[in-house]
C-alpha cells in the first residue's frame, strides 16, 4: 500500500510541480499536412486498460474475430465447421434476396419461404454484410434493407435480438447518417428492457459528436436510469471513460461536475481520467491540484497514474524528474514496465530530447525490461522526425535482429523517413515488402508515400501507388481524401 503522501513534500512537489505545459513536437510533414497520431504514445490508450481487471461485461465485446471463435471451442470441430458454413451460406442467400427488394419485389415473404433457422450468428452475418457495403451512394438503401431484415428476424420464433444486434443495427444507421432512426432504436431498446451499455453510449457519442449534439447524448445518459455501467464502479466512470476514448475533454469536465453535484465521490480511475483531460486542455494548475486532492482523499497512485505522470514529465522535457519518479516507483515496490518507459520516451521524443530518449531506452534494458515493437517504433519515429534517418534505420535493423516484427506504424515511419531522404524507390519497395511479410498498409501509409511523391512532382509515381491501393481493394471509399490528386 502506498500513497501520494509517501512521496513527501519535496519529492512529491519535485515531480508534480516541476512540469511545464507540454510542448507538442512541432513538425509538419513535407506534404503540407499536420503530422497525424500514429497510434501509440497516447495516454488515453493506456488508461483505457484501467477496467480490464474487473468483471467483464458480456455486452462490451461486440463480436468475435470470426464465427468459429464464437462457438464452444470444446465442441466437435467438423460439426462446428458445418454449422458455420451453413450460417454463411444462409446469410449469402438472405443478402441476395434483400438486394432484390424494391418495386415489384417484396423481400419479407421470400425470406420466410426460405425456411432458414434464424440465430444470433445468422443475424450478425447479414447485418455485418450490409454494414460493409455502405457508401455515400447507397447509404439510404442500406439503412432500409438493414432495418427490414432486423424487423423480420426479430419476429421469428425461438429467436430474440441481443444487445449486440441492436448495436450493429445502430452502427448501420450511424454509417448511413440516419440519426433519427438511431434514436428511435435506442428508445425501442429501453422500452423492451434491454440495458444501454457503455458500447451504446460510444456509438451514439461517436455519431452525434460529428453532428454537434454530443452534449445532448451525455445529458440523456447522465439522467438515464437504464444505463448498464458494468464493469465500471458507477455510470459516471463509464461515461467519463467513453469520453476519454473520444478525446471529448470539455465534456469530461462537465460530466465530472455533474458527478460531484450528484454526490458521487471520485475513485482512482476517475482521478486518472480527469487529470488526463486537464493535461490535454493545458490546465496544469488544475492537474496538479487534482493530484494533491487524490492523495488527500486517501487514494494511492496506481499503474496508470504513474504512467500519466511520466507522460507529463516527458512532454515537459523533465528527464531528471522522470528518473527520480522511476526510482521512487522502484523504492515503493512498483516496478516500472516497458509501458512506463515507452510513455516517457515518447513524450521526450515529442519534446525533441533524443539524448534523453536514448538514455532511458538503455536504462529500460538495464532494468530488465525488453523493448517491444511499440517502444522501438517510438524511437524510430523520433529519429525520423528529427531528420536522423541513419539512426532510425539502425534501430529498425536492431529491432528485427532482436526478434521484434515491425507493425504498420513502424513501416509508416520508415517510409516517411525514406521519403524525406528522397529515396522514393526504396520507400515504394518497402511498402510492397511489408505486404509480402503479412503487414497490410493502412491508409496513412499510402497517403504518406503519395503525399511526398506528389510534392516532389512525381505525379505518375503517386498514381501508381494509388492504383496499387485500389487493385488491392483497399480504402477506395477514402480516395477523395487524397488531396489535389491528378491522373497522369
Amino acid at each position: 500500500m502506498y500513497s501520494v503522501a509517501l512521496f513527501g513534500r519535496k519529492v512529491f512537489k519535485g515531480f508534480s510541480y516541476s512540469c511545464v505545459v507540454y510542448r507538442p513536437l512541432s513538425s509538419q510533414s513535407s506534404n503540407g499536412d499536420d503530422d497525424m497520431e500514429i497510434g501509440f504514445g497516447r495516454i488515453e490508450d493506456f488508461l483505457n486498460e484501467s477496467w480490464k481487471g474487473s468483471n467483464s461485461d458480456p455486452n462490451v465485446d461486440e463480436k468475435p474475430s470470426n464465427l468459429y471463435d464464437s462457438l464452444n471451442p470444446e465442441g466437435n470441430y467438423s460439426a462446428r465447421k458445418g454449422f458455420v458454413d451453413g450460417v454463411e451460406s444462409d446469410a449469402a442467400k438472405i443478402l441476395e434476396i434483400l438486394h432484390q427488394d424494391g418495386p415489384g419485389f417484396v423481400s419479407k415473404p421470400v425470406l420466410t419461404d426460405l425456411g432458414v433457422r434464424v440465430s444470433g450468428l445468422l443475424v450478425r452475418e447479414v447485418l455485418l454484410g450490409i454494414l460493409k457495403t455502405i457508401n455515400y451512394a447507397n447509404k439510404n438503401r442500406c439503412a432500409k434493407l438493414g432495418y427490414k431484415f432486423f424487423v423480420w428476424s426479430g419476429e421469428q420464433e425461438n429467436y430474440r435480438h441481443t444487445v449486440n444486434v441492436y448495436h450493429m443495427m445502430m452502427n448501420i444507421f450511424a454509417e448511413s447518417e440516419e440519426f433519427k432512426a438511431m434514436w428511435r432504436l435506442l428508445d425501442e431498446m429501453i422500452e423492451k428492457g434491454y440495458p444501454t451499455t457503455a458500447r451504446t453510449f460510444n456509438i451514439l457519442i461517436c455519431t452525434c459528436g460529428g453532428a454537434g449534439i454530443a452534449r445532448k447524448v451525455v445529458e440523456r445518459f447522465v439522467k438515464s436510469k437504464n444505463f448498464n455501467y458494468r464493469p465500471f464502479k458507477h455510470s459516471f466512470n463509464a461515461i467519463l471513460h467513453s469520453l476519454l476514448t473520444l478525446n471529448q475533454y470539455k465534456l469530461i469536465e462537465w460530466v465530472y461536475h455533474q458527478m460531484l453535484v450528484d454526490g458521487h465521490s471520485p475513485d482512482v480511475l476517475t482521478y486518472n481520467i480527469i487529470m488526463c483531460a486537464k493535461f490535454r486542455l493545458g490546465n496544469l494548475d488544475q492537474f496538479h491540484g487534482l493530484l494533491d486532492e487524490m492523495g488527500r482523499s486517501g487514494y494511492s497512485p496506481d499503474f496508470h497514474t504513474f504512467n500519466l505522470l511520466l507522460h507529463v514529465l516527458g512532454k515537459g522535457d523533465k528527464p531528471l524528474a522522470a528518473l527520480k519518479l522511476l526510482n521512487h516507483m522502484k523504492d515503493i515496490g512498483v516496478d516500472p514496465t516497458v509501458l512506463h518507459f515507452t510513455t516517457l520516451i515518447d513524450g521526450l521524443s515529442r519534446a525533441g530530447n533524443l539524448e534523453a530518449c536514448q538514455y532511458f531506452f538503455g536504462e529500460m534494458i538495464a532494468r530488465g525490461c525488453r523493448p517491444d515493437v511499440v517502444c522501438y517504433t517510438v524511437m524510430i519515429t523520433g529519429y525520423v522526425v528529427s531528420g536522423r534517418f541513419d539512426r532510425a534505420s539502425e534501430m529498425f535493423d536492431e529491432m528485427i535482429g532482436k526478434g521484434q516484427l515491425p507493425n504498420v506504424f513502424t513501416y509508416n515511419s520508415m517510409i516517411r523517413g525514406l521519403c524525406m531522404e528522397r529515396r522514393f524507390e526504396e520507400a515504394w519497395l518497402m511498402l510492397k515488402g511489408m505486404e509480402s511479410k503479412g503487414c497490410n498498409p493502412n491508409f496513412l501509409v499510402y497517403t504518406t508515400l503519395v503525399g511526398y511523391l506528389r510534392n516532389a512532382g512525381k505525379l505518375c509515381e503517386a498514381h501508381e501507388v494509388i492504383k496499387h491501393m485500389v487493385e488491392k481493394g483497399q480504402y477506395n471509399h477514402l480516395l477523395s481524401k487524397i488531396k489535389r490528386y491528378r491522373r497522369c
